[in-house]
């Protein structure tokens, strides 16, 4: 696929829903820059917003205060990442009893990356769970939580064929996901693709498309190299001098994103995750552009009318 294909119709963001996902802060500044994305973010009304854990369980704490004023200081509906890496199923199952205990009902549970990072070798924690569908598992015991899963468009970079991918995709399906979140990817016929595998395994949740507003090229494609996701050549050629130039950059990242969102409604997609890296202007441009206004907006719209 060369290009995302669409036509805007004037009802389309009445069709679509949203959500984002932050990572915790790692300091005063990250906090503030943070807090300034989920105040703009909060108006578009997501359905719910994530909050990462860091490799290897490094955030965990971050995490937590996190979710906790999310839920303390806003209108918005957390899911708490969880993982297994590095910890006993008692550890674990004591942090899935203590984002309970602050109301969170939303988990996004994922086997999670070692804590030297994509990449490197997963070694299973010898009293843990071995991975994310033993996680699901878990979670679905603990209570009746909403739980999201990952799923990989061009597989998991461990996997050895789809059909192992997919495989775990319904182990994690049958105990107990509620919906999948895929990796991102720049290439809608991938997605496309990957979802026919899926139902033609018995797969019938949500699939919903992970989005990534290109806010840095070259970062996104040296960790696109690193997790096996392909940048299309001529997604390259977009972006192609514009390394001193980040208006138009940012621009053109904008444009990139919601026609690819635009393209995916046009295949029947009405649900999209956000990764937002804690940066609110491209993902407030994108929902703009498919028609997901502030709610705010909208009531100052009509109080003026």
């Amino acid at each position: 696929m060369n290009q995302f294909r669409f036509s805007r119709r004037p009802d389309i963001g009445d069709k679509i829903k949203v959500s984002f996902e932050f990572f915790p802060p790692k300091n005063d500044e990250m906090e503030a820059r943070l807090w300034e994305t989920v105040t703009r973010l909060e108006p578009l009304q997501p359905k719910f917003v994530s909050v990462t854990y860091g490799a290897g369980g490094s955030t965990r704490e971050r995490t937590a205060r996190t979710v906790k004023r999310i839920l303390s200081e806003t209108t918005l509906t957390p899911a708490a990442h969880m993982t297994c890496v590095d910890a006993s199923r008692d550890e674990v199952d004591a942090v899935i009893q203590e984002f309970a205990g602050m109301g969170v009902t939303r988990f996004v549970a994922l086997r999670g990356d070692p804590a030297e990072g994509v990449g490197a070798a997963y070694r299973p924690h010898p009293g843990g769970y071995a991975n994310g569908a033993e996680l699901v598992g878990a979670l679905k015991g603990a209570g009746d939580f909403d739980i999201s899963v990952s799923a990989y468009p061009e597989k998991h970079p461990e996997s050895p064929d789809f059909a192992t991918d997919i495989d775990m995709l319904k182990r994690k399906v049958d105990n107990g996901a509620t919906r999948a979140i895929t990796q991102f990817f720049f290439d809608n016929d991938l997605y496309e693709r990957y979802v026919e595998r899926a139902r033609r395994a018995g797969i019938y949740i949500p699939i919903v498309p992970g989005i990534l507003p290109v806010h840095n090229f070259t970062q996104v494609a040296n960790f696109s190299a690193r997790c096996g996701a392909l940048v299309p050549a001529w997604l390259a050629e977009r972006f192609d001098g514009l390394q001193k130039d980040p208006q138009t950059h940012a621009l053109v990242a904008s444009a990139v994103a919601a026609e690819q969102v635009l393209d995916l409604v046009e295949r029947g997609v009405g649900d999209f995750h956000f990764y937002t890296m804690n940066r609110a202007d491209l993902v407030v441009a994108v929902c703009h552009m498919i028609g997901i206004r502030s709610h705010e907006a909208e009531t100052a719209g009509s109080a003026a009318a």
